[in-house]
């Protein structure tokens, strides 16, 4: 027969942990959270800001970007975030058919990252550059 006490040890112990690798998590959240601006370069130049929210067990996000060829606004899908370093995508919507990848690491009130116009569902990369910004 099993030890009762260490069943009960053991299920307190499983408990635990999962619940401090819950917070560590929450902490970078907490840290990226919230509106940054800056500039991106590439296929040309403009603004770039970038609107982050916590949500759920995640985040989400924004993003409103100035061009020659137009402005606009877009929502991120499928953002994730691990050590500060943010992967996330969202429908270019000055062209249907395209997608823009984006990664960005934070360190501390900056971040930097690189952007990738391709074709929605993979592809080559039609266009790319960098962008640098600074928490609001």
């Amino acid at each position: 027969m099993r030890n009762p006490l260490a069943l009960a040890l053991t299920v307190v112990f499983c408990l635990a942990a999962a619940a401090v690798g819950m917070r560590a998590a929450q902490p970078q959240a907490d840290a990226v959270a919230g509106q940054w601006t800056g500039n991106w370069d590439g296929a040309g130049s403009g603004n770039f800001e970038l609107n982050l929210q916590k949500k759920d067990a995640g985040l989400s996000g924004r993003v409103a970007v100035t061009t020659d060829g137009g402005n606009y606004d877009a929502d991120l899908k499928g953002v994730s975030l691990s050590d500060k370093n943010l992967k996330a995508t969202y429908d270019f919507p000055l062209d249907p058919s395209a997608e823009v990848a984006m990664t960005a690491a934070f360190d501390g009130d900056k971040a930097t990252g690189t952007w990738s116009l391709r074709p929605k569902g993979g592809g080559a990369e039609v266009a790319g550059g960098t962008f640098a910004l600074k928490k609001k």
